[in-house]
């Protein structure tokens, strides 16, 4: 169905947010009558979120938006057990210090993208922790453990998936779909909260709870998912040659951040804009138009807009600078990432090879050595192809620094230490 009327499904189907939503006219009424509070969950594995996540991030943004109440629900309590949703094997199970301190680092990133505070429409940052760890196991089993089917919790495809590979799904992480479907309904008896929302692979946790809550006498819950994205070629979204493209900016700079949105290919270009700037429609549909040549010119305005986002309007356009200098006029930029050795060292000589690979160029020194093979290693803009090479101070350059370049988009700082 198009045609929303509340802004918030408009916006959100506009722009290709939207994959599925439980019951499009009865959530569409009622975020036209109330103020709607709806969360999406975040896994704390790791001490930041990566691209990937962006998109349930932005689907917050604008909820927070169109005047509705945004809730980020960390799973602290569930991070103890792990989602076992679509994965080969069992999750390694995190301590709670762990799991403690990612959600502290993770908290960050999300105050670039929603204003948190007490009034009625700022955003909630909530763990789940804070019911499900006092939760009395006996008292669990009959007050909500009684309302799940086992025949249906086997047919779901996260499920499936993993007893047609014959890989055991062990009972702690069976339990993990009930915990999610707990949270939706003591979400609702804390905060109100109407609408869970989260990638396509949620679907069927979420309508768990959606049915839970029926059950234990909540008011009606709605559900509402987003696409799993890949890139036109396939490739998963928040994932470089370098590993994971990091939110959290000690995790991966500002620079390398804005160099990951500006090698968009082509055909991404349009639906990137869409989904992860905030740029009006009219202004997408006239950049989407162009072609040639000036798509460059368009990655560079979304690499610059989503960076802006999250590391600020400075920052990006520093990044967008130190690529234009690096690239455009061969200039050694300053605001290039870098990387310290010790000054006894390149006064020794280092190995080129292993300097690829402790400049993060490379991951080991077969892969260096298959670049420098293939002609892609530069040494102060200069191709070397002699992989024995050792790099000194002979190489420092007037600036007090090497550049070492892999291909035409990769430059690391040498910077004696």
């Amino acid at each position: 169905m198009s045609g929303f009327k509340s802004d918030f499904l408009r916006t959100l189907s506009e722009r290709g947010f939207i994959h599925q939503i439980s019951d499009e006219t009865g959530l569409d009424d009622l975020l036209c009558k109330e103020t709607v509070t709806a969360y999406i969950g975040f896994d704390p594995t790791a001490p930041s979120l990566h691209a990937g996540g962006l998109i349930q991030i932005m689907m917050l943004h604008w909820l927070q938006q169109t005047g509705h109440r945004a809730i980020s629900l960390m799973g602290g309590g569930t991070g103890m057990v792990g989602d076992p949703s679509f994965k080969d094997e069992a999750r390694q199970l995190m301590t709670p210090e762990t799991i403690a301190s990612n959600i502290a680092s993770i908290k960050k990133v999300f105050s670039s993208y929603l204003t948190y505070g007490d009034g009625p429409k700022d955003a909630l940052m909530i763990n789940n922790a804070d019911w499900l760890l006092g939760i009395n196991y006996l008292e669990f089993l009959r007050d909500v453990g009684r309302h799940f089917s086992v025949n249906r919790m086997l047919s779901f495809d996260s499920v499936k998936t993993r007893l047609d590979r014959e890989q055991s799904l062990s009972f702690l992480e069976f339990n993990y779909m009930i915990l999610q479907a707990y949270d939706f309904v003591e979400l609702n008896r804390r905060t109100g909260t109407r609408l869970q929302m989260g990638g396509s692979d949620q679907w069927g946790n979420i309508i768990n709870g959606i049915d839970l809550g029926h059950r234990m006498g909540t008011p009606q819950l709605y559900a509402l998912t987003s696409p799993l994205l890949t890139t036109a070629s396939g490739a998963k979204m928040g994932k470089s040659v370098n590993g994971a493209v990091w939110l959290n900016p000690d995790m991966l700079s500002a620079y390398d951040f804005w160099q990951y949105w500006r090698n968009t290919e082509d055909a991404d270009v349009s639906r990137f804009l869409k989904l992860y700037t905030t740029l009006p429609m009219d202004e997408i549909a006239r950049l989407s138009a162009l072609g040639g040549a000036e798509i460059n010119e368009v990655k560079k305005i979304l690499a610059t807009e989503i960076t802006a986002m999250l590391h600020g309007r400075e920052n990006a356009e520093q990044a967008a600078e130190t690529a234009r200098k690096t690239f455009e006029e061969g200039a050694l930029s300053e605001n290039l990432p870098s990387v310290e050795v010790p000054t006894a060292e390149l006064e020794a000589g280092i190995g080129l090879l292993s300097l690829i690979v402790r400049a993060g160029l490379a991951a080991s020194n077969g892969e260096a050595r298959r670049h420098v093979q293939g002609g892609a290693v530069r040494i102060n803009d200069k191709a070397v192809n002699d992989e024995r090479m050792t790099i000194g101070s002979g190489e420092v350059t007037a600036d007090g620094v090497v550049k070492l370049s892999l291909g035409k988009k990769k430059h690391m700082l040498v910077r004696p230490a």
